[in-house]
């Protein structure tokens, strides 16, 4: 019942973003590479449930509650990704050790104790699944501009498995495989329509099939931390 009143401002709204959320799969199916063409349109709204807490709240085209952040003050070392009932789905930690380039990694669940200053961690459980770093030479000019990129696993591998391009200043993203097919999209939700201005604080994540919706959210996460 929380959420419902929560959203209740929203709901006006709710046609329209199902209108154009089948605009978006029409144009994606005809760009998406994946067999079934099929995208999940997830609404990400940069406010938490709780009152006392800053963070994320995401709910999917239904009104129901996918994925939440409460635990976001400024510029955490630690962020974990929670899905509707609490449960830790993942883990983002910020490098702590002096680098130029800024590096957060991502484990699944919520991470033990794992030392992100060294190659090696205190519990293989805690072992990150990926890493994401920041682009050091972004040319903030251009609107494909790479952002950051994506590795799998802390070491091993040292060319990246995505990575992310546009401006999340201007929620305006794609997250892109090896081969430059799109897998994921950050992209503005429509504005001044019915009255309602969403702003910046409010805006679509959609997932394409074949790819991970958690780690699309995670992504979203690091993004935020990086360039906001």
């Amino acid at each position: 019942m929380k959420i419902v009143r929560m959203w209740k401002s929203l709901s006006r709204t709710r046609s329209v973003h199902n209108h154009q959320e089948q605009h978006d799969h029409q144009e994606y199916k005809a760009t998406d590479n994946s067999t079934s063409g099929a995208c999940t349109s997830l609404t990400v709204w940069r406010k938490s449930l709780l009152i006392s807490c800053k963070g994320f709240t995401v709910i999917d085209t239904n009104g129901d509650l996918v994925y939440r952040v409460d635990n976001y003050v400024g510029h955490p070392e630690e962020v974990i990704l929670m899905d509707g009932s609490g449960k830790s789905v993942l883990t983002m930690r910020r490098r702590k050790k002096l680098n130029l380039i800024d590096t957060w990694f991502v484990h699944d669940g919520e991470a033990g104790n794992c030392c992100p200053i060294r190659s090696t961690f205190a519990a293989s459980k805690s072992m990150p699944t990926f890493y994401v770093r920041k682009n050091k030479n972004m040319l903030n000019t251009n609107p494909r501009s790479i952002l950051a990129y994506v590795y799998r696993e802390a070491c091993g591998h040292k060319r990246h498995t995505y990575m992310i391009e546009g401006s999340f200043t201007h929620r305006s993203c794609k997250v892109l495989d090896e081969s430059r097919n799109v897998v994921a999209e950050i992209k503005r939700k429509e504005a001044n329509i019915g009255g309602v201005s969403y702003g910046l604080d409010v805006f679509h994540l959609i997932v394409h099939s074949g790819f991970d919706s958690g780690l699309a959210m995670a992504l979203v996460l690091v993004l935020d931390q990086l360039f906001s």
